[in-house]
């Protein structure tokens, strides 16, 4: 406060004194309007969206562009009234253009016009992080091998849950929250990777996975989630989803029905006489007639596999019954 005070008492004292030089007195008000111009600035600019000012520029300018190429046609036509046309077409697109670019220069952001006056493109490839996914971790993975690049968005409704998590009395809960923190933290250190923190909220709409699709939809970005549910839901919306448990199984290795694989079978399946067994990658084995070898490595022949968006199932049969029928039909 000091220092505006200052800049309006030297701004007022260097116009009277020019005003004394000038024998006019109007110079010092002169002067201390330029300091109260200054200190004015200086506080609108605190309050200035960069890309509300460059969108009101790029409105203004276009609009009135616009106003002088419409009325230009009339000026043969009805040449008395022409320039009271052209200064009114100018004023009406010029104010509109100005509404229009503040309005939607509210998104725009300063990269992307440093892109777009280097002639690059200035869309964006955003994806929004969800809950689950940011808890489970393997984003930050993913992130860090380089496959994945460019700006996450992160809405404070997404932070408020994960914190509220965090909070929680029950401790596991309370441990996923923090995961879910820390992993965050993890994105954000690395370099091909923007993370942004957005206020964008949706008072009227109460479950976080439609204010997810909601926004989304409102900044034309991807969902990167592991929810099967918000998968569908999304599809369904026409929101594009980056499913970490799609690429999960798009990277496993590939079985074959006919294959032989050796698995380690734990406990009974839902079915009578089946056992179950897993992979290294987490992947379901079912062996047909495998209850009797439960805590047991056997052998088994692939019969089938089963592949959706919620994970892969392979069908086996003990590969002894397999080679005794075989042998039998011989």
């Amino acid at each position: 406060m000091i220092l505006r005070l200052l800049i309006i008492l030297v701004c007022g004292l260097i116009g009277y004194i020019a005003g004394l030089a000038q024998d006019n007195k109007l110079y010092g008000l002169i002067g201390l309007s330029t300091g109260l111009s200054i200190i004015l600035i200086e506080y609108l600019s605190r309050k200035l969206i960069l890309g509300r000012f460059f969108g009101a520029l790029i409105g203004i300018a276009t609009g009135t562009l616009f106003g002088i190429l419409l009325s230009y046609p009339l000026k043969d036509i009805i040449p008395d009234y022409y320039n009271l046309i052209r200064a009114f077409s100018v004023v009406f697109f010029g104010y509109l253009g100005l509404l229009i670019g503040a309005i939607r220069g509210k998104s725009l952001k300063l990269q992307s016009l440093l892109k777009l006056l280097q002639g690059q493109s200035s869309g964006e490839n955003l994806k929004i992080l969800d809950t689950s996914v940011i808890i489970d971790g393997r984003i930050a993975d993913i992130c860090e091998t380089g496959f994945m690049e460019g700006i996450f968005i992160v809405p404070q409704f997404i932070l408020r849950e994960l914190q509220h998590i965090a909070d929680s009395h029950d401790p596991l809960r309370r441990a996923r929250g923090r995961r879910g923190l820390d992993i965050l933290h993890r994105i954000q250190k690395i370099s091909d990777i923007e993370v942004r923190i957005v206020e964008e909220d949706f008072p009227n709409i109460k479950e976080v996975d439609s204010k997810l699709i909601a926004l989304a939809k409102a900044m034309n970005a991807k969902v990167i989630t592991n929810d099967f549910n918000l998968n569908k839901v999304a599809e369904v919306q026409g929101v594009p989803v980056l499913n970490i448990n799609e690429l999960a199984n798009a990277l496993r290795p590939v079985v074959l029905p006919g294959e032989k694989i050796k698995v380690f079978i734990i406990k009974e399946g839902k079915e009578y006489n089946q056992g179950v067994a897993y992979l290294d990658d987490g992947t379901m084995v079912v062996v047909e007639n495998g209850r009797r070898y439960i805590g047991k490595n056997v052998e088994t022949v692939v019969t089938s596999v089963l592949q959706s968006t919620a994970g892969r199932m392979i069908f086996t049969r003990i590969a002894e019954e397999v080679e005794r029928e075989e042998a039998k039909t011989r």
